[in-house]
């Protein structure tokens, strides 16, 4: 074969550019478009698969800050049962100018039963679950996490109503189907009465029947604890688990229920007029001191380890289902330029023998299948951001525990269809290497 300096680079590139335009010309157009369309599918596959098993948790993080923490969540720091800044943290939210609303939690382990009226044998089991009482103000709520549109059953609390409650549906058989950690409440729907119990130290007899409405029915008192009946006024079914487990009450009514005063807020979620600004936001609130007492998280921080190591996961595994389809489209274009070689080896023998370099005819080949490559790139680019994402976007994918999207960016895009392209070039060069480096007079003779 001819050595490369015998020759120019611009005139390698000149003879390749010429030889590969007329391989292309000349080929069969159902086969050119078959390339294009396995390159096209591959490329779909690499970027695609990586993005929906991607966005499948990061669904559930845009879940968990619209439904949950809001852009800023506010919690006690380890060791604390509450926020003990209650009040020069609300004032701080009220007068921040990013702040758009916020609301205030107060959250209370409890235990909830149902069916207890028709349980005559105490020797059976309670029809009973754990779960976190959560007082709140519905309007606040509301205009956060807008909690109401997750009402599936029944009704929204009213803040001038007392003695009902909201309860989450994965404390409830019907709404699931399978817990490995407890059994869920049976025939609970909305009106049925449940009773509320936990360990408190001190009751306020007062709060029998109060309220404009029913109020809070048969208290008792016993050694345990408190406990009092509710109504459950509306199930609430959210894909973020911890909405999904809480059961809901109005501020007033959590008050008198617990015995406690309001005065030390539990939780604070805040909604700012841009998210994008949380970091700044939160660096800001930090700057007045309250994360002394406080944590004060955005909401990817404040989601739950265990999503950010599943995120990762995903990532891997559609990375790696990735790699499968590339190896596959390379040896399919290797096949096909092995092919399309082989039969014009004696041309290729011929193109030597009249002083045409080698490498010229090597790059030819490289030229060609970098032009598949770079057209079916293209195409699954268009179909990618121009299709695929703003459906996903208008349409998540409905999974059980997220509104799953397409979590694709153009860095990585172009990442991937670089990688693409490179494979795709080295696969079209290896077949032409192997034709070309044999001898030219064996080439011409079919030898």
């Amino acid at each position: 074969m001819d050595s490369p300096t015998k020759s120019s680079l611009s005139s390698l590139l000149k003879v390749a550019w010429r030889l590969a335009f007329r391989q292309v010309q000349r080929s069969s157009i159902w086969m050119n478009l078959l390339i294009i369309v396995i390159m096209t599918l591959t490329f779909l596959n690499l970027v695609v698969i990586t993005g929906i098993l991607t966005g499948l948790i990061l669904g559930s993080f845009e879940d968990n800050r619209l439904q949950q923490s809001g852009d800023i969540l506010i919690s006690p720091i380890i060791g604390e049962n509450s926020l003990v800044d209650t009040h020069a943290i609300r004032e701080t939210l009220r007068h921040h100018p990013e702040v758009k609303s916020f609301t205030e939690r107060y959250i209370q382990p409890v235990t909830v039963e149902a069916n207890y009226q028709t349980r005559w044998d105490f020797d059976s089991p309670e029809n009973s679950v754990s779960s976190e009482l959560t007082g709140i103000e519905p309007d606040q709520e509301a205009a956060v996490t807008n909690l109401p549109a997750f009402v599936v059953e029944g009704e929204y609390l009213n803040p001038n109503e007392s003695g009902y409650v909201l309860i989450g549906s994965k404390n409830l058989e019907q709404y699931t189907d399978f817990s490995d950690t407890f059994d869920p409440l049976q025939n609970v729907t909305v009106g049925s009465l449940i009773k509320l119990s936990f360990a408190g130290e001190d009751v306020n007899d007062d709060v029998r029947n109060e309220g404009p409405d029913r109020g809070l029915l048969n208290e008792s008192v016993d050694r345990s604890g408190t406990s009092a009946e509710f109504v459950v006024k509306g199930i609430v079914d959210s894909k973020v688990t911890e909405v999904s487990l809480r059961v809901f009450m109005t501020k007033d009514d959590w008050k008198r229920f617990t015995n406690q005063q309001v005065d030390q807020v539990d939780e604070f979620a805040v909604l700012l007029s841009d998210n994008r600004l949380s970091s700044l936001v939160v660096s800001d609130l930090k700057s007045y001191g309250l994360d002394k007492n406080a944590q004060v998280e955005t909401a990817e921080e404040a989601v739950p380890s265990v999503l950010f190591d599943l995120a990762e996961t995903f990532g891997l595994l559609g990375n790696a289902v990735g790699a499968v389809a590339v190896i596959v489209s390379s040896i399919t274009v290797f096949v096909v330029i092995y092919i399309n070689a082989l039969t014009r080896r004696k041309q290729i023998g011929i193109l030597k023998a009249i002083g045409i370099n080698g490498r010229s005819i090597e790059i030819a080949y490289i030229l060609q299948s970098l032009f598949y490559a770079a057209i079916g790139c293209s195409i699954g680019y268009l179909i990618i951001f121009f299709a695929l994402v703003p459906y996903f976007d208008a349409n998540p994918i409905d999974f059980p525990f997220s509104d799953g999207i397409l979590a694709v960016t153009v860095d990585g895009t172009a990442l991937r269809a670089l990688i693409l392209v490179l494979v795709t070039a080295f696969s079209g060069y290896l077949p032409s290497w192997l034709i070309v480096r044999q001898n030219t007079l064996d080439s011409i003779l079919g030898r």
